[in-house]
C-alpha cells in the first residue's frame, strides 16, 4: 500500500505527475510497509525528487552582472586541466578539501578509467574577493583532438579562459588548437604554466614559447602546481581582474543558449543554458526556437557542481533547466529559448561537427534493436558531435552508420553505451568518407602526404603541417606516432577537403560470390597488401566445410590475392584392403565428382564472429 500525501493527491494523479516528471511538491507516505507496493521506477523518482526538494534553494539576484566571470580551462590532454579545477573548487569551498578530490568534474566511468576528460564539465563557484562576492562559472573541458567539439561549444558560454601549458612538456599540438578556438571567439586568454613542482620543469622555457607561438608578453603567465595547490588562488584573482563580466540585458526578453544537455530517465532532458538575455524561473512556459513546442519549467538551477536549484535564473549567468522534455528530439544542442508569446532573435548556435571516422553500428540480436535505437538517442543528446544515419546488412541486419570525430570518439562512445545503457554492440571496422567521380575515365592523381609549414618554436621542439589523406591518419597514426618519438610528440588535425587520388574498390569474394560486408576502398599501391592481409584471417576464421572454399580478393575483374580453406576429407580407402588400384582410383574419383558437385550447390555463410573478427583486424599492420 502507498499513497501521496501533502496536498491530498489521489493515486492516479500521482502517477501521472511521476510519469510526466513534473515538479511538484509532495512526498510518498508508506501505508503501512515502506511502499513495497509502489513501482521500482516510482521510489527511484521519490528518492531523487524528494532529495531535490530538500536542497535549499539559492537567490541568484543577489550576484550583478558586473560580479559574474564565464570561463572554461582548456589544454592539451594531460596538462592538469580537471587537477586545477579540483583546486579551484576546494579553495571557493564547492567541495571539502580531502585526499580523495581527483578528478572531481569527471564524472563519467570511461573518464575515470581512462583517466581523461571526454565531456565539458560545468561548476559554479562563490567567491569572496575585496569584499564582494563573484559568481565565477567554471566549465572544464576535454584535451583531445577528438572532443574539440566540447571545447568549442563551452567556449560560447564563456568570456574569457585558462590556457593551461604543462611546465614540462611545453606547448603541444591541442594546446596550439584550442588557443585559436578561443581567439576566434575573441575571448580573454590567461596563460598558466602548471606542474612547476615537477623535478624537469622550466617554466622560463614554456614563458618563451607562448610569447612567441601566441604574442603573449611571459610577465602575463601565473606559474602553477595545481597538484599542490602552490599560487592557484592567484588564477582566481586573475580571473576577476583580466576576464570582462558578460554583455547582457537583464530587462530584455528571456533569451537562452542550451549548450550542453543530458538526459534522465525520470525527469528527462536536462539543459545546460547560458542566459544572454532576460530571466528564467520555474512555472515559466518558454518555446524551444528549434522544435517551436512549449514547455514548462519545472526547475531551474545551479551544477555546485551537483544540481543546486535556484529561484531563478538571470541574464549573464550559467545554470541548467528541466522543463519536461521527454522526446530526445526536442532538446538540440545550440537551440535558443525563450518565453513564450515573446519570440526573440535566435542565437548563432554552434557550428555542425564534421565527423572524420565512420563506422557501422548493429546490434548482436535484432530483438535488441528497439532498446540500442533508444540508448543511441539518448547518448546522442549528450553528445551531439556523433551524426547517426539508418543502416542495413546483409550479414548483420539493421544498424547505423554512426560518424565520430575520431577512433577514440569512437571507442568511449561504444564505451558509454555498454556502461551507462547496458548496450552490447557490434561494431564494423572504422572508416572516412571518399567523394567518388563516376565517368567513363579514371581520375587517377596519387598524392599521400605533402609538408606546408615547419616551424620551430625552441630548440627542442617543432612544428609540423602536412596535408594527409585522412585514411592515412585516422586509424592508427596516433599510435604509431607517440610510439617512435617515446611518447613526446602530439598530433591535431583538421579538416582540409576532398582531393583526386588513385583509389580502387577491393571485393573479397567466396567461392566467386561477393561479400557485400567486405567491400573496401583502398589506395592503389596498398590494394595487393590490404587484399592477402584480409584473405589470410578470412581463411583462419571460416569453419572447415565438406567442400574446399575460395577466398578471393579482385580489383574488377582482376584476382589480387587468394587463400583456400581445405574441404574435411574423409577417408574412402579405409575399407580398402589390398586390392587392385583401379578400385582405389575410382573411389577418390567419385568422391572428387561428389565434392566439385557439392561445391556448386554450396552455401557458405560468414559466421557473425568470424566476420566481425576479420573486420576489426583489418586495419593491423
Amino acid at each position: 500500500m502507498w499513497t501521496l500525501v501533502g496536498r491530498g493527491w489521489s493515486h492516479g494523479r500521482a502517477l501521472a505527475v511521476w510519469a510526466a516528471g513534473t515538479a511538484q511538491r509532495g512526498r510518498l507516505e508508506p501505508l503501512p510497509t515502506p511502499t513495497r507496493g509502489a513501482p521500482a521506477e516510482f521510489r527511484a523518482w521519490d528518492r531523487l525528487y524528494t532529495s531535490a526538494e530538500r536542497k535549499e534553494k539559492i537567490d541568484m539576484s543577489r550576484f550583478s552582472v558586473e560580479n559574474i566571470r564565464n570561463f572554461s580551462i582548456i589544454a592539451h590532454v594531460d596538462h592538469g586541466k580537471s587537477t586545477l579545477a579540483d583546486r579551484l573548487l576546494e579553495l571557493t569551498g564547492t567541495i571539502d578539501k580531502t585526499k580523495n578530490n581527483k578528478q572531481v568534474l569527471d564524472k563519467l566511468q570511461v573518464e575515470r578509467e581512462r583517466g581523461i576528460t571526454v565531456k565539458a564539465q560545468t561548476a559554479s563557484l562563490f567567491y569572496n574577493w575585496e569584499g564582494k562576492q563573484y559568481l565565477l562559472n567554471l566549465i572544464d573541458t576535454p584535451g583531445h583532438v577528438d572532443f574539440s567539439y566540447e571545447v568549442s561549444r563551452s567556449l560560447s558560454a564563456c568570456q574569457g579562459v585558462l590556457l593551461v601549458v604543462d611546465a614540462n612538456e611545453g606547448i603541444q599540438a591541442q594546446t596550439v588548437a584550442n588557443f585559436f578556438l578561443a581567439f576566434e571567439a575573441q575571448l580573454s586568454v590567461i596563460p598558466v604554466i602548471n606542474k612547476i613542482d615537477l623535478k624537469n620543469a622550466d617554466p622560463e622555457r614554456v614563458e618563451k614559447q607562448i610569447e612567441k607561438v601566441f604574442d603573449i608578453p611571459s610577465d602575463e603567465c601565473i606559474k602553477i602546481s595545481a597538484k599542490l595547490g602552490t599560487n592557484v588562488e592567484r588564477v582566481l584573482q586573475a580571473v576577476i581582474e583580466r576576464i570582462p563580466p558578460p554583455k547582457v540585458h537583464r530587462k530584455n526578453p528571456l533569451r537562452a543558449l542550451v549548450f550542453d544537455s543530458t538526459f534522465d530517465q525520470y525527469r528527462g532532458v536536462i539543459a545546460n543554458v547560458a542566459l544572454f538575455d532576460g530571466v528564467v524561473s520555474k512555472g515559466d512556459k518558454i518555446v524551444s526556437a528549434h522544435t517551436k513546442k512549449i514547455h514548462e519549467v519545472n526547475e531551474v538551477g545551479v551544477l555546485n557542481p551537483n544540481e543546486q536549484p535556484a529561484h531563478k535564473l538571470y541574464a549573464g549567468q550559467v545554470g541548467y533547466l528541466i522543463a519536461g522534455m521527454k522526446d530526445v528530439t526536442e532538446a538540440q544542442i545550440g537551440d535558443t529559448l525563450y518565453l513564450h508569446k515573446q519570440p526573440v532573435e535566435p542565437l548563432p548556435g554552434f557550428k555542425s561537427a564534421k565527423p572524420m571516422v565512420f563506422a557501422g553500428m548493429y546490434p548482436i540480436d535484432q530483438s535488441e534493436y528497439n532498446n540500442l535505437k533508444s540508448a543511441i538517442e539518448k547518448l546522442t543528446i549528450n553528445d551531439s558531435s556523433v551524426t547517426v544515419h539508418r543502416d542495413s546488412s546483409l550479414a548483420l541486419g539493421a544498424g547505423w552508420r554512426l560518424g565520430f570525430l575520431g577512433l577514440l570518439h569512437m571507442e568511449v562512445f561504444n564505451q558509454r553505451l555498454e556502461q551507462e545503457y547496458n548496450a552490447s554492440v557490434i561494431l564494423t571496422t572504422p572508416t572516412v568518407p571518399y567523394k567518388a567521380v563516376l565517368s567513363s575515365a579514371k581520375l587517377i592523381k596519387a598524392r599521400r602526404a605533402v609538408q606546408k609549414n615547419m616551424i620551430f618554436i625552441d630548440q627542442n621542439r617543432v612544428m609540423l603541417k602536412y596535408l594527409f589523406p585522412l585514411n592515412e591518419i585516422v586509424v592508427d597514426f596516433y599510435d604509431s606516432l607517440k610510439s617512435l618519438s617515446s611518447g613526446y610528440a602530439s598530433f591535431d588535425y583538421e579538416d582540409a577537403g576532398y582531393q583526386t587520388a588513385e583509389l580502387v574498390k577491393m571485393d573479397i569474394l567466396l567461392n566467386g560470390n561477393i561479400v557485400e560486408e567486405l567491400i573496401t576502398i583502398v589506395h592503389k599501391d596498398k590494394a595487393h597488401s590490404v587484399g592477402k592481409a584480409i584473405c589470410e584471417r578470412l581463411k583462419d576464421s571460416l569453419p572447415r566445410q565438406l567442400f574446399e572454399i575460395a577466398i578471393q580478393a579482385a580489383i574488377g575483374s582482376k584476382i589480387i590475392a587468394r587463400e583456400t580453406v581445405k574441404a574435411y576429407r574423409k577417408n574412402v580407402l579405409a575399407k580398402c584392403y589390398g586390392g587392385d588400384i583401379t578400385r582405389k582410383m575410382k573411389l577418390l574419383k567419385r568422391q572428387a565428382e561428389g565434392k566439385k558437385k557439392l561445391r556448386k550447390v554450396g552455401n557458405i555463410e560468414v559466421p557473425r564472429d568470424a566476420f566481425i573478427k576479420v573486420l576489426k583486424t583489418q586495419s593491423d599492420k
